[in-house]
């Protein structure tokens, strides 16, 4: 029997991910929205396609939470989106909110399943998705690393005139602003690009890395990404499902590792079928741990805000 993964938000992202899954067939999917007839029809309409690509996947849209139930995963992307001149920040209240509401819905249909939290800010959403489900930490994480490595992983394979698949990235901390990238676990064919560039040219990266998802939104105007955030989200749903095991950056909760303690915050972890079964510890740079404590320092202030004991129960 195929796995059940549920998508919440039947906007751009969720649209394109049931894509993704439904189009490789790796699980049957449901569309979740709360706007009559949208997750309905964007379901008929990857239902049609599904023929042409030789799926089997079967696709269906609901605006109540009873069609999710018995939902192996559900991917959270509920939430308001970033407007120009938004951070991510500015998104804490109302974003908690819908959050809330969202992960106990899901859970009462959907005991055991996985949560995979993409809804802003993502770190400190996918402590209160934790809080609110009551679920073991290992089968909550949020979606957040993958898309920054990728992000850097294109600028620095435009950069070196290679193919993107010859790039490797690592970055730790927040998603976004508050990101921690790895510059000599960042590599081109097993090269660190600290051999290849120089210094003002890695920062420059960097820097665009950090505001990628700033700069596609200043293009759109009334929109944000969604093609590679849908990208990322299919590779941790493969990985599990699929218990490739891939060693991913993922907002994972952290119980001592690096020294840290209760709180999410990105890491590398190895994602399989037990979720996130294993964080990865790799020895930081002075500044680099600086720059990890920073970012989580900024999650647990969010968390803070919202008023949640940040201590596991």
């Amino acid at each position: 029997m195929k796995k059940k993964v549920t998508i919440i938000g039947a906007g751009n992202v969720g649209a394109s991910v049931a894509q993704l899954v439904a189009q490789a067939g790796l699980a049957d999917v449901v569309i979740f929205d709360i706007v009559e007839g949208l997750a309905t029809g964007k379901a008929l309409d990857i239902s049609e396609a599904c023929p042409l690509w030789g799926s089997s996947s079967r696709v269906n849209g609901t605006g109540a939470y009873v069609d999710t139930a018995g939902s192996d995963i559900v991917v959270i992307t509920a939430g308001l989106p970033r407007k120009p001149g938004m951070s991510r920040d500015d998104l804490l209240s109302a974003n908690a909110d819908i959050l809330k509401g969202v992960t106990e819905s899901v859970v009462k249909v959907s005991p055991e399943a996985m949560l995979i939290v993409v809804t802003n800010p993502m770190d400190a959403m996918s402590f209160l998705a934790w809080k609110v489900s009551g679920l073991e930490h290992r089968k909550v994480m949020g979606m957040g690393g993958v898309l920054d490595s990728a992000r850097l992983r294109t600028f620095v394979a435009w950069e070196a005139g290679v193919s993107p698949a010859d790039v490797e990235t690592l970055v730790l901390g927040g998603h976004g602003d508050q990101m921690v990238p790895l510059p000599d676990y960042t590599t081109v064919k097993g090269v660190p690009i600290t051999k290849l560039f120089t210094w003002d040219m890695i920062n420059a990266l960097i820097e665009r890395t950090r505001n990628g998802g700033a700069e596609i939104v200043s293009h759109l105007k009334t929109g944000s990404a969604y093609y590679a955030p849908a990208a990322s989200i299919f590779e941790m749903l493969k990985s599990i499902i699929l218990d490739e095991k891939r060693m991913l950056p993922t907002a994972a909760y952290l119980s001592g590792e690096y020294g840290v303690e209760g709180v999410y915050a990105g890491v590398p972890a190895v994602l399989g079928r037990g979720g996130v079964e294993k964080i990865m510890e790799i020895k930081l740079a002075e500044a680099e741990k600086e720059g990890f404590e920073r970012s989580v320092s900024a999650v647990r202030e969010l968390i803070k805000k919202m008023g949640i004991n940040n201590q596991d129960d």
